[in-house]
């Protein structure tokens, strides 16, 4: 049963004022930082809200590596929990848990957003110290895993949008990674999918934020075919 918090947070989800709504759901849930992501064709590709710095670049880390427990919740359909992260496999997420040693988190939580077959998205939920959640908790969080599920498949009427954090010229979280996915599609003439590859790639090999780069093609100072800026590029129209 969920607690009277957790029930006044599902009331907010439908208010059209919601001010630092995952601050407070980390708060009842007991987390230091919690994190919203959307679903497209079974990959975690869209970054809709983060309590915060750590957990946004905990997103980032998993969306440029491919790996980690929101993409196995995604993948699966079912819980990730890592309980204390010092004493996960190193197997498990092989490039993942180096990547993040940097980052104050201990404990991992992703709960699916799944209807049958049907996962729209992953709640990732994130701890400074090791260990699991308490009962009261884990049943706040599924309550709010389900609501927002609800709410992405449209069965309640409220709008997805309505849910995105705030971004500089109302864009999404990651609207540059997709626009410099296409400009790479095009350069390189492949997929969209190999295109992504590359510039995941290319980030991780350069140790560099997977936005820092897909900003740089975007505006033209890095072309990864030649890996140099397009100002640099010779110029084909001179006879």
């Amino acid at each position: 049963m969920i607690s009277s918090a957790m029930t006044e947070i599902l009331r907010l989800l439908y208010a059209e004022a919601r001010p630092q709504l995952s601050d407070d759901c980390a708060g009842v849930l007991g987390m230091d930082h919690l994190a919203l992501s959307l679903s497209v064709a079974g990959h975690a590709t869209e970054q809709l809200w983060s309590s915060g710095k750590t957990s946004s670049l905990f997103e980032d880390l998993q969306f440029m590596l491919g790996e980690g427990p929101g993409p196995d919740a995604v993948r699966t359909g079912l819980l990730v929990l890592a309980h204390d992260v010092s004493v996960v496999w190193a197997g498990r997420w092989p490039t993942l848990l180096p990547a993040m040693a940097h980052l104050p988190i201990e404990a991992m939580f992703c709960l699916p957003l799944s209807l049958g077959g049907i996962t729209v998205g992953v709640l990732t939920a994130l701890r400074s110290t090791p260990g699991p959640m308490t009962r009261q908790e884990m049943d706040d969080a599924l309550g709010l895993a389900a609501a927002l599920t609800l709410q992405f498949l449209g069965g309640d009427g409220v709008q997805v949008d309505s849910l995105v954090d705030e971004q500089p010229n109302g864009e999404l979280h990651r609207a540059v990674v997709h626009q410099a996915t296409g400009m790479l599609s095009v350069q390189l003439n492949t997929s969209l999918g190999q295109a992504l590859l590359r510039l995941r790639a290319y980030a991780y090999s350069h140790d560099r934020s997977i936005i820092d780069i897909a900003e740089d093609i975007v505006s033209r100072r890095l072309r990864l075919d030649g890996d140099r800026p397009e100002s640099d590029a010779p110029d084909e129209t001179r006879g």
